[in-house]
């Protein structure tokens, strides 16, 4: 989709997240657009409700007690920012590669590989990590069944569904995503009654959680800092909205109005919510450290709260695996559309359907192999995660630790560039734009660097291992950048050294 008024990268490339699709299963054929509206609202709704504000927020409350509310808010201004200047180029350039495309339009074809790799990297092994948790959950329901395979029953079905049509998708993704608003907002209701104390059998606390058992602040500003690496990162998998929007029926509409609302998301969602569990629970609680929603629901009185918060995380768990898959799977054909991949990548599927036929491959436009590949390496990340949990698994978890704030760091970076090329060459693209610009993206750049130190001067060692790891992984992607960058760089030097040495020989 691209036209003059797009920067262009630093070389000749076809947008093909839009356009007919005169191909049928070959390298000619182009993305999909069944994506509704509804589709990209609600995945990106979803993709703020993550297993890991169900399961991971009970460590950030012990370890900051009522004052994760600050680590919580710091963490979402940060995201809020990052989606922000995010939303300003997808709406303005809609591509299926993201971010991926923005770094290389912004600073050449080495950030472009760099960092669409290292996310490729980050999802298909957050894709083992979240099919290994669903089956440990299944498997504690069917504890005959091995719990591998239930794994592999979780990577088939996705994998299938991904293969079908990005309609599928979307519907599936739509529905998971339906159950955990549902969950979230029933939550929130329960306890702000519970808060009131206009429930049954229930007392309002007032502020004796937040003010009693050591006040506000029980383990100082540095539990603040501990809880706001522990949170921060829960946030990851909202851009996958942005790389959805290619495939939406109107891309910059889409991507606009589900980046406006991520604040009100952000704020309902996590503070809100967190907000309830440190007002109802005393902070140092056992019940808090092993399933604060869970001992809330418990504590409110609703019945079978232990099954209940299982299936809720186990959608949770669902719901993030199909997204990250999907999300991999465009990440690769976008980076084999613009030659930093593989081509045989670039096969996609194209529909039998009246959609197909008018230009519009509804029932087809996905890139298969693409989804193949993502998922093929998934299956052996589930694999080393049931053989080789300790001595395989935990490297690359670690390795991905730290990797989102790489590629946010990269989002902003290469907004500051590009912003000042829309402005300069087509303004009117700018249906989406960063508050008060360029400050809050220093600011955001200035707090990402913060968090980095944090990690490395923290006391936290399990996210100085995890820095190190994610840092060897991005040194080796980018020196592998680099190389193909010169490459390319020479190969063109020579050609055209050729062509002008032929010019002068014709004259």
């Amino acid at each position: 989709m691209s036209s003059p008024a797009t920067p262009a990268p630093p070389r000749t490339t076809t947008d093909r997240s839009a356009g007919p699709a005169p191909g049928s299963g070959t390298r000619g054929a182009h993305l999909g657009h069944g994506l509704k509206p509804r589709h990209l609202t609600m995945l990106a709704l979803g993709g703020a409700i993550g297993a890991g504000l169900f399961v991971g927020t009970g460590q950030g409350i012990r370890t900051a007690g009522p004052a994760i509310l600050v680590s919580y808010a710091l963490a979402s201004l940060l995201v809020v920012l990052v989606m922000r200047m995010l939303g300003e180029m997808s709406a303005a350039s809609p591509r299926s590669g993201s971010f991926s495309v923005y770094a290389e339009q912004a600073f050449g074809r080495w950030a472009g590989f760099t960092v669409g790799w290292l996310y490729w990297w980050m999802l298909t092994v957050v894709l083992a990590v979240e099919s290994t948790g669903a089956a440990r959950i299944a498997h504690g329901w069917w504890p005959d069944v091995p719990q591998w395979v239930f794994a592999l029953a979780v990577m088939l079905f996705f994998t299938g569904a991904n293969l079908l049509s990005v309609k599928v998708f979307g519907e599936s993704e739509f529905w998971f995503a339906a159950v955990k608003v549902f969950a979230i907002v029933a939550f929130l209701v329960l306890g702000v009654l519970a808060i009131a104390g206009v429930l049954p059998d229930t007392d309002a606390p007032g502020a004796a959680n937040l003010a009693g058992h050591g006040g506000f602040l029980p383990n100082g500003w540095s539990g603040v800092v501990t809880g706001l690496l522990a949170v921060v990162f829960a946030f990851g998998g909202l851009e996958v909205a942005t790389i959805a929007a290619a495939e939406s029926e109107d891309p910059s509409r889409s991507v606009a109005r589900a980046v406006r609302t991520i604040v009100w998301r952000i704020v309902l969602f996590y503070i809100g919510s967190v907000a309830v569990v440190v007002t109802l629970l005393p902070w140092d609680s056992d019940a808090v450290g092993s399933g604060p929603y869970a001992a809330v629901l418990d504590r409110i009185g609703v019945p079978g709260t232990a099954v209940l918060m299982d299936v809720i995380v186990f959608v949770a768990l669902l719901s993030a695996l199909n997204t990250m898959l999907y999300g991999a799977s465009r990440m690769a054909y976008s980076l084999a559309e613009r030659g930093e991949g593989p081509r045989a990548l670039l096969t996609v599927s194209t529909g039998r359907s009246a959609g197909a036929a008018a230009g519009k491959p509804a029932g087809g436009g996905v890139p298969r192999r693409a989804v193949l590949a993502s998922s093929a390496f998934g299956f052996v990340a589930v694999l080393l995660n049931v053989w080789w949990p300790e001595q395989v698994f935990r490297h690359m978890l670690n390795s991905v630790g730290a990797m989102l704030l790489f590629v946010w760091f990269a989002v902003a970076a290469s907004q500051l560039v590009l912003r000042r090329r829309y402005e300069r060459e087509a303004p009117e693209r700018l249906v989406v734009r960063m508050w008060l610009y360029p400050y809050l993206t220093w600011a955001a750049l200035a707090a990402m660097v913060g968090v980095l130190l944090l990690m490395v001067f923290g006391q936290s060692d399990d996210a100085r291992t995890q820095l190190v790891s994610s840092s060897a992984v991005v040194a080796v992607i980018l020196a592998v950048g680099l190389a193909r960058e010169r490459r390319h760089t020479s190969r063109t030097a020579a050609a055209r050294a050729l062509a002008a040495r032929g010019t002068a020989g014709d004259g």
